[in-house]
């Protein structure tokens, strides 16, 4: 009699794991769908970090063809690099200054590395280590836009251009919009005395 207490209670154990598994596999769905509409912690901000590098992006897209004026900073009467980075910023109420070689100066160093990129980065070119003498507005997927000397106009161009002697090296980037875009990092290094 023993056994067949012993064999009931195993198949009432058998059948209720099975029921416990059923539960479980039918919960977990739910579960899943429940933590994913449930928000996430710096999500509304993270969606206006999107937002706003996209706002840049579309900004800076909608000058291409604009033609190139050596010190022009508007649309109408042309750009040259530092004018348009300017003035796609001040788009955004950032203010940033006038020269390339000063905008290569302001918010956040970011190394020569294209995987750290965040569409609005500001990329730094120059011929020699002396410095920084043109600027771009990174737009993503490894590329950027500026104001062209040698197309003579605003173009789209790839960051991992062949060399030639005609096609200044990319030094760096600078992040002037922060990583939450709340407060620009202009607004930082002005407060810090620089970079």
């Amino acid at each position: 009699m023993i056994p067949s207490v012993t064999s009931s209670t195993s198949t009432r154990c058998a059948r209720l794991a099975i029921v416990l598994c059923t539960v479980v596999a039918l919960a977990m769905p739910i579960a899943a769908a429940r933590a994913q509409a449930a928000p996430k912690p710096f999500e509304e901000m993270s969606t206006s970090a999107r937002v706003l590098r996209d706002s840049v992006v579309q900004l800076a897209r909608a000058q291409i063809g604009v033609r190139y004026k050596r010190g022009g900073t508007n649309p109408d009467r042309g750009f040259d690099c530092s004018g348009l980075i300017k003035y796609i910023m001040a788009g955004l109420n950032l203010e940033v200054p006038r020269t390339a070689r000063q905008q290569a100066g302001v918010g956040l160093a970011i190394n020569r590395d294209t995987s750290r990129l965040l569409p609005g980065d500001v990329l730094t070119f120059g011929r020699s280590k002396r410095g920084v003498s043109h600027v771009g507005i990174y737009i993503g997927d490894g590329k950027y836009i500026h104001a062209s000397t040698m197309a003579g106009k605003v173009i789209e161009s790839n960051i991992d251009r062949p060399f030639s002697p005609l096609i200044k090296m990319w030094r760096g980037a600078r992040r002037i919009l922060t990583l939450d875009d709340s407060v620009s990092a202009v607004v930082l290094a002005a407060k810090s005395g620089g970079n």
